[in-house]
Order: C-alpha cells, then sequence, then structure tokens
C-alpha cells in the first residue's frame, strides 16, 4: 500500500498514548535513481558504534530546502508565538532524558506494560539502569528508560517505569528497534512518546555538539496539539479536532534569516541543527521544550541563552511529498531535495 499523505484531515487516527523517533543524517551531492537526479546520503550519526538509523531516514534529512506547511502561521501561534524556545536539558543529572548503553551481556528481565500496542516480552534492564528524573522520580512523572544495546544496535525505550522485582519491571509502554532499519511503528500504534516515534534519535546530547555539528533531527513539545498525525508520526494524544493547533509529527525549522551570531560555538551547534534538520512535535508538554539528554559538560547559564529565541522564529515545514512506502521512514529519494 502506498504512503499518500500525510496532511491531518486525510489520516486515520487513534485514540491512546505516545512514544519516540528516530534519526541520522543525509547531506549533498548527487545520484541517479530512477532515472532522476536525487541528492546523495552521507553517513550519518552514531551511538556507541551503532548508526542511529539509516542515513535516508527522514530524522536524518536536511529540510531547509522544503516548502512551508500551510498552516505554518496557526501552528506557531497555537504554540505560542511569543513564548521562548526551552532547553529541557542541562548539567543536572536528573535533567533531560538520559539513556543507557549495554551490550549483550545484560540479561533481559520480563516487563508488563498498560498499553497493549507496546512490544511485549523481555527488555534488556541492567540491575542499576539510569532512568529519567532520577531512581526516586515521582511515580506520575514520565520515568523513561532509554537503552542502547552496542553489540545488538538495538535500541529500546520504555515510558512509566516501575521496578517490581530484581527480575520484572512494569512500564506505561515500550517498544524496540532495529538501528539499522527505517521500519515505523504500525499506524496508530504507541511508543515511548505521545508521537509514536523514538526518543533517542531526537535528544541534543553533548558529545555531538562538542564535536561541531549535529546532524539530525530535534524533538520538542507543546501545550496543546491537534487529534491526529502526519508522517512519520504514527500516534496521537488529544481530542482537539480544531486544524489550526499542530498534529504529532508536524516538523518545524528555524528560519533562515535568524541570526545566531551573537550565540556562543555551542548554541551555534544547536541553532544550526535547527535550521537545516529542525525539530519533529513529539508529545505533549511546555511550549516550545527541546529536549536532551543531560551531561555535566552543558553550561546552564549558557543554554539560558536559547531563551531569546522565539516561537515566532520558526515555520513548519511540509514533508509530505517525501513518504513513498508504507510503515517506512525512508524519505523517497527522488522527492528528496
Amino acid at each position: 500500500m502506498a504512503v499518500h499523505r500525510i496532511r491531518a484531515s486525510k489520516l486515520r487516527v487513534s485514540g491512546g498514548r505516545l512514544i519516540v523517533a528516530a534519526m541520522i543524517w543525509g547531506a549533498v551531492g548527487t545520484s541517479t535513481v530512477g532515472g532522476q537526479s536525487a541528492p546523495s546520503i552521507q553517513p550519518g550519526p552514531q551511538i556507541a558504534g551503532c548508526s542511529l538509523f539509516p542515513a535516508d531516514n527522514v530524522w536524518n534529512v536536511p529540510i531547509d530546502k522544503l516548502p512551508l506547511d500551510p498552516r505554518s502561521k496557526d501552528y506557531v501561534a497555537n504554540i505560542g508565538a511569543n513564548l521562548p524556545l526551552h532547553p529541557d536539558f542541562g548539567a543536572d543529572p536528573n535533567s533531560g532524558i538520559p539513556y543507557n548503553i549495554i551490550d549483550a551481556s545484560v540479561k533481559c528481565v520480563k516487563v508488563s506494560f498498560d498499553y497493549e500496542d507496546s512490544d511485549m516480552g523481555n527488555y534488556p534492564i541492567p540491575p542499576n539502569p539510569i532512568i529519567e528524573g532520577g531512581p526516586k522520580a515521582p511515580a506520575d512523572t514520565d520515568r523513561h528508560i532509554l537503552l542502547v544495546d552496542k553489540d545488538r544496535c538495538m535500541l529500546a525505550e520504555l515510558y512509566a517505569t516501575h521496578r517490581l522485582s530484581d527480575s520484572a519491571w512494569k512500564a506505561g509502554s515500550g517498544i524496540k528497534m532495529d538501528l539499522a532499519s527505517n521500519a515505523l511503528r504500525e499506524e496508530g500504534k504507541t511508543s515511548a512518546d505521545a508521537a509514536g516515534l523514538p526518543i533517542l534519535p531526537g535528544l541534543v546530547r553533548y558529545d555531538e555538539v562538542a564535536a561541531g555539528e549535529i546532524r539530525h533531527a530535534l524533538r520538542f513539545t507543546a501545550p496543546k496539539t491537534q487529534q491526529a498525525y502526519i508522517w512519520p508520526a504514527r500516534h496521537h494524544a488529544s481530542t482537539i479536532t480544531n486544524p489550526k493547533f499542530p498534529p504529532m509529527g508536524v516538523r518545524f525549522r528555524l528560519r533562515a534569516d535568524f541570526d545566531i551570531s551573537g550565540f556562543s560555538k555551542t548554541n551555534q551547534v544547536i541553532l544550526t541543527a535547527l535550521k537545516h534538520y529542525g525539530m519533529f512535535l513529539a508529545d505533549n508538554g511546555g511550549a516550545w521544550f527541546v529536549s536532551g539528554a543531560p551531561d555535566p559538560h552543558w553550561s546552564d547559564d549558557d543554554l539560558h541563552d536559547l531563551t531569546k529565541v522565539e516561537g515566532s522564529d520558526f515555520e513548519a515545514v511540509d514533508e509530505s511529498n517525501w513518504p513513498f512506502v508504507a510503515d517506512s521512514a525512508r524519505v523517497d529519494p527522488v522527492e528528496r531535495k
């Protein structure tokens, strides 16, 4: 079945919950695809020796040449045109969304789920995993556990986790993803995030910033979203049917004319990524809250300067010509700009 759209009014939506996202990088040059010229793709970002999805995955292909979404101004207005960009991470280990690098020696434990559209079965959770908000995070918080198995190049993500015993856990939802694959969740299926996307590929990570370049899209939240989702999202988490509110999966970029020269080198790396790769709306939450992983090397004072960027400095883009195979995050090589 061909995937045709992605405009909210034509989408099949379903009730339920949310989850994660994935990314990598595409770049410059040209190649011949089906007799037509298409940009070539450069190798994408990696983590622990594994690719963060193929280079032609939608998370990793630049959007700076895409047209505007016709609803861009409405979406910006309903998220908050005058509200600041908020870096939702920092030096505090309990800030942001951390992740665990594990290997094949970690034994799998049984996990029971609240949401039946999760990936059932056992998960490789180490004895003392790093949990979002810390081990004493309140029970009603997200309490994500992100796991990268470096021997299998597998990503596992869990939402609302709680330890039941040394060999059993409970979670709201969970997914497992092959980091070498472009496969998406089936339509309507949740993940550890509201949009049914993976979380890890959308995080701002200090190691990438220190290296001087982020080559993938980021992840952000908005207070009110539409009861709809667009590719590559698979799920919504709202009862709002007003089309002026943004659907899950809509992608924003920082305007090309926004001057970043007055920001620090660190913040310029983040802002450059927002210009070239943008950010996906992945969950309900604070307005323009950009997700990242905690790291002691972050300067919270420096990151605070990002609040000088406002919602009106962003614009939504139209990716409706990019999907071409059902349940795939691969960008159409002919339509790719």
